[in-house]
């Protein structure tokens, strides 16, 4: 089987799809990576629709898309069209469809794009198992095309592109029954649909394949162009994390999960699905798409040729365990120290080592923590110390060897790469390796350099270290996480150590350090939030709603906890999370434990606390400190 998904895991390039015109702003092929977002009002309110879309082009979106659930909102887009053209705006206008094809078909004469989601547009979702034969499933996709080709007729009659978007979260019941809630049940629902396109030779397509576990986005993206690689299709990709939430969470989440697989040249067009105005997703995505337009500057990268594990899952690269660090431990956060840093300067998080500035004083070092010192102070001043550890750098390890009997630090790069290095390694079991690299592409540095330590049998625990110098905490947040997400979700990692030369305070650092490895679904040290972006469909006012349930349950680290606007993706979105709050109505609410419906048509100024309630009935409540 071949595990191709991009043009190469170590020199950055674009992997190059079909080119598709959106209303005279070409996507894929050798375009720039567009950036869109969506509006969240009501789509029947035309004037405030199209201030929102005004907002939105303002702040620089190529494409702006907009919810239209029933025929009368698809046919008041003419009157949104009409009214944002005389502005001055010609920005592309999408149409964002759920359960209804008529509504669909009246979009597609009217804007430039119409989204349909193959889990809801064909299928009936009943939530329900069924066990179809090989005919009875077929019979089933003749049916998705007797109501498919309707759409593909007015499309090409009017020169309006579709985009196929998948949701992890609203699967259909025919795609959940044989494959799951699974990446290759995301590829598939897709596939199925691009099948019957291509058949018609329709080709106006783009699609997505977007969930709120970057884990599964990543892994299902990755096997989409694998699929299409085999059937000779490459139609372009729009990268999404959907519910990333919103502040620190939402941009790290996205950052992960669109930064992954941009590093590997995947993407054509991004949406960052914040819960915040859609104006505000823009400039983070600028700031994702503008970092990776430097990756073709980068410097040379040594080649490896140990062969990659299956990049359509997750599996932890086996490590040995010194410490703390390594094996079947979560991985570590490394922080620099900062003598007057309190524990409740980083949300109550500690890291779990800091590394010493060469003129600390080791004498008041509290032994609740434990620390890195370089290996010359180390040796003069704090070698009898029981949580304090030496830092090598290749040379010094070569020369001297590990003086500690329990754990050393060594830092390397892939210039730092010989065999006399390599043999030392291999020969001790104290040892922890710090990677670091100065590369402008140095996702593929650094996994350059893993994939040579693997190759020579070294399975010493592996911390990431990256080095930035910004003084916005959202652009030291994006980058960090576009960094790192590709490593983490690879199974690469033990630890990271984030550093920033700029005016971003430590405590920043750590919070964000502590984010990327949540977000990567390898460490969880906080409540998660898994919120939408908010839409059209929305049922209330989500930003207030979401602020006030994290207000009153961020102190619940053990739990997942779903806020969803309305019952498109909620359920299934939320597929993994614990509690879940989901608009059924206006101004009603359904509540959630786990995939069970708990409390229906809740009134929405009861919900919150009702919601607080069940917790604590299911014994998962605990007093805040």
């Amino acid at each position: 089987m071949s595990l191709k998904y991009c043009n190469s895991l170590i020199n950055y390039s674009r992997f190059e799809t079909r080119e598709v015109n959106i209303g005279g702003i070409a996507l894929g092929g050798k375009n720039p990576i567009r950036i869109q977002s969506m509006t969240n009002t009501n789509t029947l309110n035309t004037l405030a629709t199209v201030e929102q879309c005004i907002r939105i082009a303002n702040a620089g979106a190529d494409y702006i898309r907009i919810t239209a659930p029933g025929v009368q909102d698809a046919e008041n887009l003419y009157h949104i069209k009409n009214d944002f053209r005389k502005k001055g705006y010609n920005t592309p206008l999408i149409a964002d469809i759920h359960f209804n094809p008529k509504a669909a078909e009246v979009a597609a004469a009217i804007v430039e794009k119409v989204r349909i989601n193959p889990g809801n547009y064909a299928d009936k979702k009943r939530f329900e198992q069924i066990d179809f034969t090989d005919l009875e499933y077929t019979n089933e996709l003749e049916k998705v095309h007797s109501k498919l080709l309707p759409l593909l007729n007015i499309c090409r009659q009017n020169g309006t592109a579709i985009r196929i978007g998948v949701n992890h979260g609203s699967l259909s019941d025919r795609i959940m029954s044989r494959f799951g809630d699974t990446p290759q049940g995301m590829v598939e629902s897709a596939m199925e649909f691009l099948r019957i396109c291509n058949g018609e030779n329709f080709q106006n397509l783009v699609v997505s394949l977007k969930a709120s576990n970057t884990r599964i986005m990543v892994q299902a993206y990755r096997l989409l162009v694998n699929t299409m690689l085999n059937e000779s299709l490459n139609y372009p990709l729009h990268l999404g994390v959907t519910e990333a939430g919103d502040g620190e969470d939402g941009r790290i989440r996205s950052s992960v999960g669109i930064g992954t697989l941009l590093a590997d040249g995947l993407g054509d067009t991004i949406r960052v699905s914040l819960t915040e105005d859609p104006e505000a997703e823009i400039p983070v995505a600028k700031e994702i798409v503008n970092y990776f337009s430097l990756r073709s500057e980068s410097t040379s990268i040594p080649s490896f040729q140990y062969e990659l594990k299956n990049p359509f899952q997750y599996e932890k690269v086996e490590s040995v365990s010194v410490n703390n660090i390594g094996g079947k431990n979560t991985p570590i956060v490394i922080s620099d120290w900062k003598a007057n840093e309190s524990k409740s300067d980083n949300n109550g998080l500690n890291p779990d080592y800091y590394y010493l500035n060469a003129d600390v004083s080791v004498e008041n070092l509290s032994v609740d923590n434990n620390f890195i010192f370089i290996l010359h102070d180390w040796y003069k001043t704090a070698r009898e110390k029981a949580n304090v550890f030496p830092f090598y750098t290749d040379a010094q390890f070569l020369f001297y060897g590990a003086k500690h009997a329990d754990l050393n630090f060594v830092v390397i790069s892939n210039q730092d790469v010989n065999p006399k290095l390599f043999d030392a390694l291999s020969e001790t079991k104290n040892v922890v390796i710090i990677i670091e690299t100065f590369n402008s592409n140095g996702v593929s540095d650094q996994r350059s350099l893993l994939m040579q330590l693997l190759q020579a049998g070294i399975n010493l625990p592996i911390i990431i270290n990256r080095n930035y110098s910004e003084d916005s905490a959202s652009a030291f947040q994006v980058k960090a996480a576009a960094d790192l997400g590709l490593l983490l979700i690879d199974g690469f990692s033990d630890g990271i150590w984030l550093r920033n030369a700029g005016n971003i305070n430590n405590s920043s650092i750590v919070s964000a350090s502590f984010g990327i490895l949540q977000a990567s679904r390898v460490r969880t040290t906080k409540t998660e939030f898994i919120s939408c972006p908010s839409c059209g469909r929305t049922m209330f006012d989500l930003q207030t709603v979401t602020s006030e349930i994290k207000s009153r349950t961020s102190h619940l680290k053990h739990l997942k906890i779903g806020i969803m606007g309305c019952i498109v993706n909620g359920p299934g979105e939320m597929a993994d999370a614990d509690y879940g709050y989901v608009g059924a109505a206006a101004g009603k609410v359904t509540l959630y434990k786990g995939k069970q419906v708990v409390k229906k048509n809740i009134p929405s100024e009861l919900a919150v606390n009702e919601l607080i309630q069940i917790i604590k009935e299911n014994n998962d409540w605990l007093d805040s400190l």
